[in-house]
């Protein structure tokens, strides 16, 4: 397994990285939007898709709405203000978890809140890619994603000892959400103080951070949720090692909307 996961990611890693770095406009809007239409492949299992057909007609729908939305060319908080709408109803539906679970229980309607997951995520990427110092913006946004999940993952195995949400992740513990957002925080802090902002601009950057980690852990919960209830381990397992596509992005796919949206309220204010 180990070696499995080493090879994905050196074959996967500098792929990302190139696309990244390199893409621009239309061509940075196909490439992430092909990872979120082989998302919307594995999000049709989750949904309770069982056929192949329907799963690959579902991952063409999200390709479709994807082109569409590129071409409409809607204001961004169009879709981001909805977004984030979508995940305080999702945190609710992991906290309420399984009192709620008929909510979906037609496939039709978790495949609406799937499009409700991928379509803002896609968005919200492609206009961070297209504003000033965007690419160091997506950087910063995956680096305090990753910050939370190492802080969660050691604050958790050091004092981990109430579970936050077991009837969704029995893995997940109160002490590891708290460690996380405290490491976020301070990382947080010790680089906007470099970057020489003000106080202000400091409180709401920490603002910012803080809400991005706790959403950042309601889009892991949801997936989480969704694939408990279908009894599956991983979303797929297109990268091997690694589970599938949804397993690697799925608390960006809350953080990257909540993130957006930020900048775009407050981002004038800061620096």
């Amino acid at each position: 397994m180990l070696k499995q996961r080493i090879i994905t990611a050196v074959i996967l890693a500098p792929l990302a990285i190139a696309g990244f770095v390199f893409l621009e406009g239309l061509w940075f809007a196909l490439f992430i939007g092909a990872v979120v239409a082989l998302g919307g492949w594995e999000w049709a299992r989750l949904a309770g898709e069982t056929s192949q057909a329907g799963r690959v007609f579902y991952a063409v729908v999200v390709a479709l709405l994807i082109l569409v939305m590129y071409r409409a060319s809607w204001p961004v908080q169009y879709v981001l203000v909805p977004a984030v709408i979508w995940w305080i109803v999702a945190a609710l539906l992991v906290v309420r978890y399984p009192k709620d679970r008929g909510l979906w229980a037609n496939p039709r309607v978790a495949q609406v809140f799937g499009l409700l997951i991928l379509l803002p995520a896609w968005a919200g990427l492609v206009w961070l890619r297209q504003v000033p110092h965007g690419l160091w913006l997506i950087m910063a946004l995956m680096v305090l994603v990753w910050a939370a999940d190492i802080g969660a993952y050691f604050a958790g195995k050091t004092w981990g000892r109430r579970k936050l949400m077991p009837n969704v992740s029995p893995g997940k513990t109160i002490e590891g959400f708290l460690g996380g957002l405290v490491f976020t925080q301070v990382a947080t802090l010790i680089g906007l103080l470099y970057l020489g902002w003000s106080a202000s601009a400091v409180l709401l950057g920490l603002l910012g951070a803080a809400l991005v980690v706790v959403f950042s852990v309601v889009g892991d919960l949801t997936e989480s949720l969704f694939k408990r209830d279908q009894g599956l381990k991983d979303s797929s397992n297109l990268l091997p090692g690694h589970g599938g596509v949804l397993d690697r992005i799925d608390s960006l796919t809350a953080a990257i909307p909540v993130f957006a949206l930020c900048w775009l309220l407050a981002g004038g204010q800061l620096g």
